[in-house]
């Protein structure tokens, strides 16, 4: 589980992010990314029901990449908002897969 001081939760902190900041797509995620004047960044996952009608599914890929997110979390560079968005097709990938995805779409937005 992500501390609490990395979490994005507060809906003026999402639509900062989404008006202010800079996105990159990859084939089954897409992610904004934003400066914030904290010495921490903090994270943000939406899936929406376009992506899957069952709460379930849409739950189990907000776990996988918050697990991902936590696992590189030192890796990643201090002082940013990021919103991981979901796009249909990620729910057939396998964790391993995922990892790689959210990787390389970090390190296009030069974000590691």
């Amino acid at each position: 589980m992500l501390p609490k001081i990395n979490r994005l939760k507060k809906k003026k902190d999402f639509a900062l992010v989404f008006k202010k900041g800079e996105g990159f797509q990859n084939d089954f995620l897409f992610i904004k990314v934003a400066k914030n004047n904290l010495k921490s960044s903090r994270f943000g996952f939406i899936t929406s029901k376009s992506f899957s009608k069952k709460a379930v599914v849409r739950n189990k890929i907000k776990r996988r990449l918050r697990e991902i997110v936590r696992l590189n979390i030192e890796g990643i560079k201090k002082g940013i908002d990021i919103i991981f968005i979901a796009k249909s097709g990620l729910e057939k990938k396998t964790f391993s897969q995922t990892v790689q995805t959210v990787e390389n779409l970090l390190k296009k937005g030069k974000l590691v």
